[in-house]
């Protein structure tokens, strides 16, 4: 398995984190906002997610009209929902809880000291209950997931910036989807069986279940289907079943950031996602990473002493490319071990579906870096198998946040193609490709392809083959990208490739300034083997 089975929603052209560089916020992409750093990010609190009860809010209390909601006198539940207050304050946005924290965790920093024979509180303990009546609703942190964006934006909240007067509890909605299916059932003229459960007791039951976790329901469901039937799927099926629940698994598991951001050289960056670093370097609100060798650490007093002895400046790999102030190192996974692993660490932060972190030996990693008199500073980077049965010749990319928005997510797309050039061979990526992936590199093929056309004035003669030679594109990305640009039409009887001039030259009057690897300063050579 590769390093990551999906691109990256992180490529060069979407944003949605935040870096800060000497104070000074760097704009986000669509959807997020910039001028307020959200509150530190830690792990997820023990498995406890849901215990019925009725809210103290005014979505289940008693109206009364022209007064304010009343203050709820326990802490708010997973899987209640509120409008919440975005970062800059500008609005109000539907989210949902999906995890909790004593809010004395702001006060346990590593680089805090801790009075001499006093032990720290370790809140991730499955002794400490929320909702044993000693925390106040103000005391507790809130993990909320904004309904409808990225999971790259959830974080944790406090009390005061949740709407208490749009309060949903997950009872309230258990129980108003219960009454409805009653309505339905009283309009239909069905009698209730003996099956039907329609009093709070049958709700109760359904909001205590929650409490299991996902592993348990699944063994549970297995074992019941075999006892009861004695029914085995298909083998296809099987694989599917499998395959959702692993992915299921995956979201529980990674669903709360456990690292709040990084500091990476004169930047500080935001986190996105989950990635599972040592226990000792996890749950803190900031992680400190030389930016040469990639070191991580979690005390700034060992990051400046680091800083001081570190002689990295640059990746440890071959240089392949130099244009400029822009470098490329190919770096081998089995001969640079850590290093590679810290990228793929680093990366997972950033990357939704990444999977594989440790087994770095069967991969190539090709290191894009800014040089300039201190070093050069790692930009972003692409990774292959050594050994594709599939040809594959890109399998994870990644721009870090604060280098995106300066083209070099085509860079690194094109830089992996003029590779596969040198190798005489067509490529592409690992599939399948996240909805983000196949933007990027949907863009990519069609500024090559429009452009192609527009050099060859021979245009009738050109096959889809010939395309494919030429770019080094493999043939069925190459259809793909026709159909979408409506240019492959049926036409006495067969699929013809139609050419509009009006479409090219509308793209070439864009003038899109477009970042791509330039062959002739590529001294990379394939092995002799090859």
């Amino acid at each position: 398995m590769s390093p990551s089975k999906q691109l990256s929603s992180s490529s060069a052209t979407t944003v949605s984190g935040r870096s800060k560089k000497k104070g000074r916020n760097v704009s986000p992409g669509k959807g997020c906002a910039s001028s307020v750093s959200p509150p530190s990010l830690v792990k997820t609190i023990g498995t406890k997610s849901f215990v019925a009860r009725e809210s103290s809010s005014s979505s289940t209390a008693p109206s009364h009209a022209g007064l304010p909601p009343s203050p709820p006198t326990e802490p708010l539940l997973v899987g209640d929902r509120a409008d919440v207050t975005w970062r800059d304050n500008s609005r109000k946005v539907a989210a949902e809880i999906i995890e909790r924290r004593p809010f004395r965790r702001r006060l346990s920093s590593p680089d805090k000291k801790r009075s001499k024979g006093s032990k720290p509180t370790n809140i991730h303990s499955s002794s400490i209950d929320l909702d044993d009546g000693s925390f106040a609703p103000d005391e507790v942190d809130y993990y909320v997931h904004y309904i409808g964006y990225d999971r790259r934006l959830d974080e944790w909240v406090p009390l005061s910036r949740i709407d208490l007067s749009t309060l949903s509890t997950l009872f309230a909605r258990h129980a108003a989807a219960e009454a409805a299916a009653a309505a339905a059932i009283a309009d239909a003229d069905v009698p209730a069986t003996s099956n039907t459960q329609l009093s709070s007791p049958g709700v109760y039951a359904k909001t205590r279940a929650l409490k299991h976790s996902r592993r348990d329901k699944r063994r549970k469901s297995h074992d019941t289907s075999k006892r009861d039937t004695g029914h085995h799927p298909p083998a296809s099926d099987a694989n599917d079943e499998a395959l959702a629940a692993l992915e299921r698994e995956h979201e529980e598991i990674t669903k709360v950031k456990n690292i709040g951001s990084i500091l990476m050289g004169e930047y500080e960056v935001e986190t996105w996602y989950f990635s599972p670093f040592p226990d000792d370097y996890c749950n803190v609100d900031r992680l400190y990473v030389c930016e040469f060798c990639l070191k991580y650490m979690k005390r700034k007093e060992t990051y400046r002493r680091h800083k001081a002895v570190c002689t990295a400046r640059c990746p440890p790999g071959t240089e392949i490319y130099r244009e400029g102030n822009v470098s490329v190192f190919e770096v081998d996974g089995r001969m640079q071990r850590i290093y590679c692993q810290n990228l793929c660490l680093l990366a997972k932060l950033f990357l939704d579906h990444k999977t594989l972190y440790y087994d770095v030996d069967p991969f190539w990693f090709y290191i894009v870096a800014e040089k300039d008199d201190r070093g050069c500073h790692v930009v972003g980077y692409f990774s292959k198998e050594k050994h594709s049965a599939e040809d594959y010749n890109l399998a994870c990319i990644l721009t870090f946040p604060q280098h995106q928005r300066s083209g070099y997510g085509k860079f690194i797309i094109s830089l992996s193609y003029e590779i596969s050039k040198r190798e005489n061979k067509a490529g592409s990526p690992e599939k399948p490709l996240s909805d983000l992936g196949k933007i990027s590199y949907r863009s990519y093929w069609t500024h090559i392809m429009l452009h192609l056309f527009a050099e060859k004035k021979k245009r009738a003669s050109l096959t889809i083959q010939e395309i494919s030679t030429i770019t080094a594109i493999r043939t069925e990305d190459i259809i793909s990208t026709l159909q979408s640009l409506n240019m492959i039409r049926c036409w006495k009887g067969q699929h013809a490739v139609i050419v509009e001039e009006s479409l090219i030259d509308n793209y070439l009057k864009k003038n899109k300034r477009v970042r791509l690897c330039k062959s002739e300063y590529l001294t990379w050579q394939p092995p002799a083997s090859l």
